[in-house]
């Protein structure tokens, strides 16, 4: 007999999650190679386009874990967009990844907001979650770095 409850608990959450850590170390040789070791940790990559006086212009926010990147968001303010700046952000993140031994990234966009520009710099589409939400295509891009 099992009771079946949704609630939100930190403390099961976490319980969970270290189970899931182990069961997924037992199983897989790579994912046990990389326990214990400096590229196991997920280590934040901040990039920040600041104007004249220090107002945020753009940014962008990921971490790296495993030799990727993971590009969790990059925005610039409207009224720059078109300057290069979001490329600058991307550039240098990428750059930074490089330094960590990164050898690829990802990232995940919808329809509505930049494939086409992740593709101009070199991204791919690994694949697409349509109608996420409901009426928007969610793609998931990755690069290699190396």
């Amino acid at each position: 007999m099992f009771r079946i409850e949704a609630e939100v608990d930190r403390e099961r959450r976490d319980l969970l999650r270290s189970r899931l850590l182990a069961t997924n170390t037992a199983a897989s040789p790579v994912l046990a190679a990389l326990r214990g070791t400096p590229r196991e940790r997920q280590v934040p990559l901040e990039v920040w386009g600041l104007t004249e006086d220090g107002t945020l212009a753009g940014g962008l926010v990921g971490h790296t874990w495993a030799d990727w990147l993971h590009v969790t968001y990059l925005w610039v303010d409207a009224r720059l967009r078109g300057t290069g700046l979001g490329t600058r952000l991307l550039a240098d993140a990428e750059h930074h990844a490089r330094t960590r031994a990164c050898v690829a990234a990802r990232l995940e966009t919808w329809d509505f907001q930049a494939p086409a520009f992740y593709q101009k710099h070199g991204y791919t589409i690994a694949g697409t979650v349509p109608d996420y939400p409901p009426g928007i295509t969610e793609y998931t891009l990755t690069k290699r770095l190396d």
